[in-house]
């Protein structure tokens, strides 16, 4: 067995007792972060049955997936990085989620160039829950305004998405988020990485990016 299966198949067991830990029915899915790992490292996740992937470089995913994605349909891509409104038109093509979207004009770009090709994206907004300068992501006091402006676009709102601080507060930045999600009224909630998924999970997380505890240290 490939040691990205066994990996996997480990952090599955881990969610599963934590779910029967806080007596939680709906298992989060894994999206298992691909960035940077050739498909060499991806084919055996494809062939054990995984379909959800994630890449943060647009061009990146478009020459490692076009192909795989048409060979397997049933691939779901998310696209989980800053995405910048002149590669919209190329990630609508590719992506079938985009996790990071924070302002009213990449959300009227993805509603634009959707339409062109007939396709309908499914849409996390990026909340930048911890205020640092350094990250993207929406405040937390403007997300009204950009949940009201994307619903009017007819977008496919799915939830919020985060990365929080690195430091020891994460369970409290994802609690906020779950209140936030919770206030919106979404079912979806994208959060939690390798050294904080169990922790997501505790406060609602239905999403999770994992990418170095199933592939290894990145390239």
């Amino acid at each position: 067995m490939h040691s990205t299966i066994e990996n996997l198949i480990n952090i599955e067991n881990k969610i599963k007792l934590n779910l029967k830990e806080i007596e939680r029915p709906n298992k989060p899915k894994i999206i298992a972060v691909s960035k940077t790992f050739p498909m060499d490292k991806i084919l055996p996740l494809i062939n054990h049955g995984h379909i959800d992937f994630g890449e943060n470089k647009v061009q990146e995913a478009v020459n490692k997936w076009t192909d795989i994605k048409i060979k397997n349909p049933n691939i779901r891509l998310h696209m989980i990085g800053k995405l910048q409104t002149n590669k919209v038109k190329f990630a609508i093509k590719l992506f079938d989620f985009i996790h990071s979207v924070d302002s009213s004009k990449l959300a009227k770009k993805i509603a634009d160039e959707q339409k062109k090709i007939d396709k309908d994206i499914k849409v996390f907004l990026q909340v930048n829950i911890g205020n640092e300068s350094q990250k993207s992501g929406i405040s937390k006091f403007e997300l009204n305004d950009l949940i009201l402006y994307c619903r009017d676009l007819n977008l496919s709102l799915m939830g919020l998405m985060c990365i929080p601080p690195e430091d020891n507060n994460r369970s409290f930045y994802f609690k906020e988020m779950n209140n936030l999600n919770n206030q919106f009224r979404f079912s979806e909630l994208s959060m939690g990485m390798s050294s904080d998924y169990l922790q997501a999970i505790q406060n609602s997380a239905t999403y999770l990016r994992i990418g170095s505890s199933i592939f290894g240290n990145r390239y």
